[in-house]
């Protein structure tokens, strides 16, 4: 896979001192732009289409939210900053890690973990949705709790549920909101690991304990370490009646 990175950062020293880190950690990460201001970032976002930028937040010109704003879905944006205020815009934005200075190798290569588990392809053993052809897998979300950021493992997640407009992310011991609606998430999860059941609920498979019929007649399952059944859909109920 070609990978290519955009750098823009203000300060000259750090924007070399980040190009290094970057050439040592991940050899064949070509970076085709650094940018001293958001403004040449921009432009070098429309030039490039890159597949990673590492922004820095407070630019000249135009800052590095305004830039992640307008940078096309395909970039995964990397925040690296001196200002924690904004972690959380930040990952309400989809930024893939948000790195306070000065940028270390150790921190430097958390995030480019998470970047290629982001950008990793689906298994050769499970199918990719037609709707959804080269997503790459959700395998973190990120979501705000406060003044916090939490970062939970897709494959901890019970359930997901579409809210009016965000979705609840439930796991065992704890539950999150974030924007990314519904229909995105089940675009990127592994259709073999994933069922969505209902209009509102996406299920973990392996989380489920039990299908069965309420009082109603109607299809409910029963997740580990859940306390409520969720509903099925009768349009759905066809994928339980083998099982």
């Amino acid at each position: 896979m070609n990978v290519t990175a955009l750098i823009a950062e203000d300060e000259g020293p750090q924007r070399r001192a980040l190009a290094r880190l970057l050439a040592n950690a991940w050899p064949e990460l070509r970076i085709v732009a650094e940018c001293a201001n958001g403004t040449s970032a921009l432009a070098a976002l429309e030039a490039e289409r890159p597949t990673i930028a590492f922004l820095d937040i407070r630019m000249a010109g135009k800052d590095g939210i305004t830039v992640a704003q307008q940078a096309g879905s395909s970039t995964q944006i990397v925040f690296t900053t001196a200002h924690d205020q904004h972690a959380i815009r930040a990952f309400e934005l989809g930024a893939v890690d948000y790195i306070l200075k000065p940028v270390t190798a150790e921190r430097l290569e958390t995030a480019l973990n998470r970047l290629r588990a982001r950008l990793a392809p689906p298994r050769e053993d499970s199918e990719t949705p037609a709707s959804s052809p080269g997503l790459p897998r959700l395998s973190w979300i990120t979501a705000s709790t406060g003044n916090q950021v939490k970062f939970i493992a897709v494959e901890n997640v019970l359930f997901f549920q579409a809210c009016e407009s965000c979705t609840r992310v439930v796991t065992a011991t704890e539950e999150a909101i974030i924007r990314m609606p519904l229909r995105e998430i089940l675009r990127r999860l592994d259709p073999d690991a994933f069922w969505q059941i209902h209009r509102s609920f996406i299920v973990q498979l392996s989380a489920i304990a039990a299908v069965r019929r309420n009082e109603l007649g109607k299809f409910e399952v029963d997740l580990r370490g859940c306390g409520a059944p969720i509903p099925v859909r009768q349009s759905f109920q066809s994928r339980f009646r083998s099982m």
